[in-house]
């Protein structure tokens, strides 16, 4: 009698967890605002333009305009939650001639703002969106640019995270930013990687948000449920003794920035199921780049979130009429309520990796010739406890798990050599860590 009473109470227990885990993040989609969104879109849109080379003096129009204008919105809401957020320009400078898009010496600054965490002040997951702006020729910073899709709904997207994010507390750390010189060559985010690591962030990952407000393609399809998530098989960092050791243990589509498009993956299936993430296996569009870039080629885990159906006749184009088609990136084409769930998207997915402890840093497998998988991870400090998950080799997605107590288990009947494998790291809370894929073998 004693041993149900004990079992009843803890399922209830976790029952409550649950349920207010799920409460707080279905409060979180609810309170972004597709009408916040439009205006701050607006807003940016009457700058004219944003090019990177453009008018920085001006209080109206231009990239200065428009970046003074974020990190005061920034610092509004900071001061709206007693000072939760340190807001502040980071800025490198590039030298004319660094590429072909670069005509003139420019700063390119990057508007940061920090909501620091409780517990794991250090470690960060980052949003980010684009300042700048372009026409077809991507030298000209002076003709009209007005970047309503391209990208000033994934910046609007950022500033509307902020606002809402800001009214709770987070063990980790959650970084807004607002990267300036994505069209002239990556700038701002290779600018903001390095000073990462310079200053020694531990960075959970990164969440680039790049055109998140079409929902009518060139192709003719209109889809306001579906979006995009890009993320790279493995990281450019790794050494040549990783590399070939996955010829033989594999783990081909199971890096880091991988398992950060996985997770987001679930938790939209989770908490917003009228959505339709899609994965695509890629780092970007073909042949393409966005801001996440920079920070995978210095090691950190990065993805792209953006429509499913782009509209090129809005992309980098001059504003003008030709045989009856409008081509511009300009207000009227972007859909506000689409923006609003991506922003959504984003939230509850920068919400709970925030609210969840580290991931374990060594996960050992192992089980070769024998009729189990065993798996051993370091203890993490702030786990209650871990999941084991295991995928058919095949499956783009972790299908099966198992709870644990414990920093190890063997998996009775699973052959290691069907299966791919990943642990991840549950706090009192119920939320979790991304999975780690297995980086060490145990014979």
């Amino acid at each position: 009698m004693k041993f149900k009473l004990i079992l009843f109470i803890s399922v209830l227990t976790t029952s409550s967890i649950w349920s207010q885990n799920q409460r707080d993040l279905y409060q979180i989609i609810d309170l972004i605002s597709a009408h916040r969104i439009k205006s701050d879109i607006r807003t940016l849109v009457n700058f004219g333009t944003r090019h990177t080379l453009s008018d920085t003096v001006s209080k109206t129009r231009g990239i200065g305009a428009a970046r003074r204008w974020l990190k005061n919105e920034f610092e509004t809401i900071s001061s709206d939650c007693n000072n939760c957020l340190e807001v502040f320009f980071q800025s490198d400078l590039v030298r004319k001639g660094t590429n072909g898009r670069i005509t003139k010496d420019v700063e390119i600054v990057n508007v940061v703002a920090i909501q620091k965490g409780t517990l794991y002040p250090n470690r960060y997951i980052i949003m980010s969106g684009d300042i700048d702006s372009r026409v077809s020729n991507p030298n000209d910073y002076n003709s009209d640019a007005p970047g309503a899709n391209d990208n000033a709904s994934g910046l609007a997207g950022t500033l509307e995270a902020a606002r809402v994010l800001s009214q709770y507390s987070f063990k980790n750390s959650i970084i807004y930013a607002g990267l300036s010189g994505e069209e002239q060559g990556l700038f701002g985010g290779q600018g903001l990687a390095n000073f990462a690591k310079k200053n020694n962030w531990d960075i959970i990952g990164v969440l680039n948000n790049d055109m998140i407000g079409n929902i009518k393609g060139v192709d003719g399809v209109i889809d306001n449920r579906s979006f995009r998530i890009f993320s790279e098989p493995v990281p450019p960092t790794e050494t040549e003794k990783q590399r070939q050791s996955r010829r033989y243990y594999g783990g081909e589509v199971d890096g880091i920035s991988r398992q950060l498009a996985r997770y987001i993956y679930k938790t939209v299936k989770t908490y917003m199921p009228e959505m339709h993430p899609m994965m695509v296996y890629r780092l970007d569009r073909f042949g393409r780049g966005g801001h996440h870039k920079p920070f995978c080629d210095a090691g950190y885990a990065g993805i792209r979130i953006m429509e499913t159906h782009e509209n090129y006749t809005q992309q980098h184009q001059d504003i003008r009429t030709e045989n009856g088609i409008e081509y511009g990136d300009t207000f009227e084409h972007v859909n506000f309520d689409y923006a609003k769930k991506l922003t959504a998207v984003n939230a509850i997915n920068l919400a709970s990796l925030a609210w969840a402890p580290p991931a374990p840093t060594e996960v050992s497998i192992g089980g070769i010739v024998e009729p189990s998988a065993k798996l051993k991870w370091n203890a993490v400090s702030g786990a209650a406890y871990y999941k084991v998950y295991w995928r058919d080799t095949t499956s783009p997605t972790w299908d099966y798990s198992k709870i644990v107590s414990k920093n190890s288990l063997t998996l009775d009947g699973l052959v290691v050599d069907n299966y791919f494998f990943g642990v991840a790291a549950v706090g009192e809370n119920g939320f979790e860590s991304q999975v780690v894929f297995p980086n060490k073998i145990s014979r």
